[in-house]
C-alpha cells in the first residue's frame, strides 16, 4: 500500500488531541477514523475528505480536488484532495476542519459480520 506518509504524519499531528480517533486501512491507503466514521484518507498522493455533498459543490469550484468516484457513480460527500493543496499546514488544517465538522452528520458504515459469527 503506497500513500505519503509525510501527508500522512501531518494529519496525525493535528488529530493527536483527539480520543476518538482510529485508523485503518482503506481506500489504497490510511484512514482516520473519528467516532468510528469514516473522516479522512490519505490514499496515495491524494487526501480523501468526507464533507457532506453541500461543501463538496462549493469546494469543487475553489480547485484543487476532483470529486471521489467509485464503479461509475460520484460519491457525494467526499473529494480528492492534490497533495500540491496541501502545502502548509494551514492548509491542511482547513480541509480536516471541513471533515471534522462534516463528522458528527456522517453516517456510520454497516458493521460486516464475519461468517459464522452471530
Amino acid at each position: 500500500m503506497a500513500y505519503n506518509e509525510q501527508l500522512a504524519n501531518r494529519v496525525r499531528i493535528l488529530l493527536s488531541d483527539r480520543d476518538d480517533v482510529t485508523e485503518k486501512e482503506m481506500f489504497s491507503g490510511i484512514c482516520f477514523m473519528v467516532d468510528d466514521k469514516m473522516c479522512i484518507c490519505v490514499s496515495g498522493t491524494e487526501l480523501l475528505c468526507r464533507i457532506g455533498a453541500e461543501k463538496v459543490e462549493t469546494v469543487l469550484e475553489e480547485g484543487n480536488c476532483r470529486n471521489m468516484m467509485s464503479n461509475g457513480r460520484v460519491m457525494k460527500d467526499y473529494v480528492y484532495v492534490e497533495d500540491t493543496a496541501l502545502d502548509n499546514q494551514n492548509k491542511l488544517k482547513y480541509w480536516l476542519d471541513l471533515c471534522l465538522a462534516f463528522n458528527p452528520k456522517a453516517r456510520s458504515s454497516k458493521k460486516k459480520t464475519k461468517p459464522g459469527t452471530s
